[in-house]
Parts: C-alpha cells; sequence; structure tokens
C-alpha cells in the first residue's frame, strides 16, 4: 500500500496495528470486510471489532452533511445578521474559519465536533459573502454556485475516467502552487489593510487573471481529495477519518465559490 502522502502512509500503518488487534480490512470498492475471529483466552471467538474501514459512500454522506451544515448556516447568518453587521461576521467568521482549517490541516485531526464547527463557521462566512455580492450584483450567488457544482462534477468525472491522474509529481506541483497562492492572498490581504492596492482583487486585468488561476487551482485541488479518499479507502483507514476526506472537499468548494463570485463581479459593472 504505497502512497505518496506521507501522513496517509503513517495512518495506514495505524490501521494495520488496527486490523492486526482485531479490525476488519476494506473489501472490494471499499466496502466493509469480514472481520477476523480470534480466539480469546475462554475458547471463544472474540467480540466482532467496532471500527470499520472507510469507505467511499462514508465520504459521500459527510460531505452531503456537512455541505447541509454550511447551506443552513449560511441561510441563517443572511437572515438574522443585521446589514450594519455583514462586514464584522464576515470578517470574524474568515479569521476562526482560517484557524479551525490549519488545525485540522496540520494535524489531521479525524475530529467530527471540529469538523462540524469549521462548517458552520464557513456558513457564516460564506453568508456574510453572498449577501454583500448578491446585494450588489443580483443572481450572482445562483451563478456561482452552479459553475462552482459544475466544475466539483466534472472534475469527478475526469478523475474517475482517470482523464487527470494524480502522481507524485502532480501532487508536489499542486501543494507548491497552493502555498504559494495562499501566500500571496495574506500578504495581499495584509497590505489592503494597510491601504496598498496590489491590484489582485480590484477588477483590473490582473485581478481577472488572478481569480482565474485560483479558480483553475482550486478546481484541480479536487484531484488531490480524490486520490486521498482512493488511499484511505484503499489502506482501511477507520472510518472517522471520512471526516477529514469530506473537510478537504468543502474547503476547496468553498475557495473555488468565492473565486468565482469575485470573477463574475468584475464582469457585472457598477450598478
Amino acid at each position: 500500500m504505497k502512497t505518496s502522502n506521507p501522513v496517509l502512509a503513517r495512518l495506514g500503518q495505524a490501521a494495520e496495528r488496527e486490523r492486526s488487534a482485531g479490525y476488519a480490512p476494506a473489501g472490494p470498492y471499499g466496502q466493509p470486510g469480514i472481520p477476523q475471529q480470534y480466539p480469546s483466552q475462554a475458547g471463544y471467538p472474540a467480540a466482532p471489532p467496532t471500527v470499520a474501514p472507510m469507505t467511499v459512500d462514508d465520504v459521500v454522506v459527510k460531505t452531503v452533511a456537512l455541505l447541509g451544515i454550511l447551506g443552513i448556516t449560511a441561510a441563517a447568518a443572511w437572515v438574522l445578521v443585521p446589514d450594519a453587521l455583514v462586514g464584522t461576521a464576515w470578517i470574524g467568521a474568515a479569521v476562526v474559519g482560517l484557524v479551525l482549517g490549519l488545525i485540522i490541516s496540520f494535524s489531521r485531526m479525524a475530529n467530527p465536533a471540529l469538523v462540524i464547527a469549521y462548517a458552520v463557521v464557513e456558513g457564516v462566512f460564506v453568508g456574510m459573502v453572498s449577501k454583500a455580492f448578491e446585494t450588489r450584483y443580483d443572481g450572482i450567488v445562483l451563478q456561482a454556485a452552479v459553475a462552482s457544482f459544475g466544475i466539483f462534477f466534472l472534475m469527478a468525472m475526469l478523475y474517475k475516467a482517470k482523464v487527470i491522474r494524480a502522481t507524485p509529481a502532480f501532487v508536489k506541483g499542486m501543494i507548491a502552487v497552493m502555498v504559494g497562492l495562499f501566500a500571496v492572498m495574506m500578504i495581499n490581504l495584509v497590505l489592503a489593510l494597510f491601504g496598498v492596492n496590489t491590484g489582485l482583487r480590484d477588477g483590473s486585468p490582473l485581478a481577472i487573471g488572478f481569480s482565474l488561476v485560483c479558480i483553475v487551482v482550486a478546481s484541480l485541488s479536487f484531484v488531490l481529495s480524490f486520490k486521498e479518499i482512493e488511499d484511505g479507502v484503499r489502506m482501511g483507514l477507520p472510518q472517522r477519518y471520512s471526516w477529514v476526506a469530506a473537510f478537504g472537499i468543502l474547503v476547496s468548494l468553498v475557495w473555488l465559490y468565492i473565486e468565482i463570485l469575485r470573477l463574475l463581479s468584475y464582469f457585472q459593472g457598477d450598478d
């Protein structure tokens, strides 16, 4: 069970130790396998394992659940947060979401409560951003949402058809590009707070080009998530890690949606 992801490799080794203690390995297509029976000291078969391996269906269910939580929270924030507090709620949710996202990403914590909390906070963020854009550009939110899910399903079909594969070189390149883009966006944000306009978010040709790059990278990041899910299922990782996989898809979807929203706004013109 080789993988280019060192984190998954370590988790796979942990899963092997769990299975040696009586956990069932994954069966064909990621379906739960048949638990091995180990004789107990009393001579009777040991109890079946309490932890099942992760499957693709687990990830799908968790992803849909997180999207549902995000959507409900976004709608609630849109309705309940006064217009005067939209900016404050937007910034606050963005900061809290960033912190939670970094904790989950770097620790690889399979903590459902933490992932759900992230979905709630991101729901507030998405709701506030959407409300601000929709107030100025009628219909833009629906367009961005349809485009985002359309790209997601397109990338899923391309990956399933093996048109795009997550080779080791692709993974390393994508990680480097995403880290670079994140650094650029953070620097741009800090400079903007001091009144410095870099031209990356002002609707200029440079801003349009930057958003297009972000959209392409966000779209390709789904390939990393699909590969992670594929490797996790093959390694028989515990079912709880489906939350981490669903979190990865949610992050990419939110990023893609925001970038599409920005790009569409550049072509709307001022009211």
